[in-house]
């Protein structure tokens, strides 16, 4: 609710006052629209027996609510949010190596030495 009362805020113009009953009016519409878009995603998610509603499910259900003119803003912070996301997980993947305190060339090698092992555990489990 305060994301909502700060987003009412933002957007009003500075020249126009908003009194409480009609920002308590803006948000309890907020709130039925996004009860009704879970509810709708819901259904969209259990009808292909997902038990997560995935953005996806939640765009489906924006075209079945007949709110189609969202779409494009939301396919936008959709994919900036992905694009954000994958260079999160590459910061974190490269900083684990980064931050071993160990060389290219001594990983390497430990990675050579856990495979000899592993084959040699699989051998002697073969026979």
């Amino acid at each position: 609710m305060t994301t909502v009362q700060k987003l009412i805020n933002e957007m009003m113009p500075d020249d126009i006052a908003c009194a409480k009953d009609t920002r308590d009016l803006l948000i309890d519409c907020c709130v039925e629209f996004i009860h009704l878009l879970a509810s709708e995603a819901n259904e969209i998610c259990e009808k292909e027996t997902k038990k997560t509603i995935a953005a996806e499910h939640v765009i489906t259900a924006l075209k079945a609510l007949g709110f189609d003119a969202y779409l494009p803003e939301v396919e936008v912070v959709l994919q900036d949010h992905k694009t954000q996301q994958k260079v999160k997980d590459k910061d974190k993947k490269s900083g684990r190596l980064e931050n071993s305190g160990r060389s290219e060339e001594e990983l390497l090698s430990e990675q050579l030495r856990l495979l000899a092992e592993a084959k040699e555990r699989f051998r002697t489990q073969q026979q």
